[in-house]
């Protein structure tokens, strides 16, 4: 009855759309509470609210499983799983899976700062983007992005170089697809998994190509896409609540 009364609440004050997120272990009230919200004849849609049920969540902390109990009054809450791994790192593992599938929350990876740990490598990415712009200060060059973005990348060929452009340029043309399918599928770990194939397609394209270049053509073409992946990369952390560091 309360969830009834709140989602009423919900529905007279304007939410046409409401999302409501349980446990898996709730299932159970999810047919109870819209039959209820349609016995009020209020005038709300079959199907309102829409419901995201969620798995439990397993927390490792040295190699072993967090044991919790509600009977014996043990349990961790979520200001203590950011305090131990922190807010970035908490945020992206909960989101970087379908809620009905299990979480295995490995804290000592979470707080990794490896290449394997997909939040760091993210930001890292973002982080050594920026880092070229300091570096192109100190060298005292200039980058003109309306020049850059007028100058012909190396696209042709199978080089590794070419095919390092082609792919960091077709994963930039996939973002705005990314976040509608994201949005309209209720899958926010849709966006988490493109931002590391993101941040690694810019990886393979900074491998294979030098930025600071003497000539100017090249450097501005080569630093346009640069930025663009740096702002793809802190649009994305954004959406998901995740920071965008400028240096790590």
């Amino acid at each position: 009855m309360p969830d009834v009364a709140y989602h009423l609440s919900k529905w007279q004050r304007g939410y046409e759309r409401a999302i409501t997120e349980l446990g898996a272990d709730h299932h159970g009230s999810l047919a109870r509470v819209r039959a209820g919200l349609q016995a009020l004849d209020a005038g709300i849609p079959p199907g309102w609210p829409e419901y995201v049920l969620h798995q439990m969540v397993t927390v490792m902390r040295g190699g072993e499983e967090v044991k919790l109990s509600k009977r014996a009054g043990s349990y961790l809450t979520l200001r203590d799983l950011v305090d131990e791994a922190g807010r970035d790192a908490t945020r992206w593992f909960l989101l970087a899976r379908k809620p009905d599938s299990q979480l295995t929350f490995d804290i000592d990876f979470a707080r990794s700062k490896s290449l394997d740990n997909p939040v760091y490598y993210v930001q890292l990415s973002h982080a050594r983007i920026c880092g070229l712009w300091r570096q192109l200060s100190e060298r005292g060059l200039s980058f003109d992005a309306d020049n850059g973005l007028g100058q012909a990348l190396d696209l042709a060929g199978d080089s590794s170089g070419s095919r390092a452009t082609r792919n960091l340029l077709t994963e930039l043309a996939r973002y705005p697809d990314v976040v509608t399918a994201a949005g309209e599928h209720l899958e926010p770990h849709l966006l988490t998994g493109y931002l590391h194939e993101l941040a690694q397609a810019f990886q393979s394209y900074y491998n294979d190509h030098q930025f600071l270049v003497d000539d100017r053509d090249v450097r501005d073409g080569r630093l346009a896409l640069a930025h663009a992946t740096r702002q793809v990369l802190a649009n994305g952390l954004e959406l998901i609540g995740v920071s965008a560091p400028e240096a790590m």
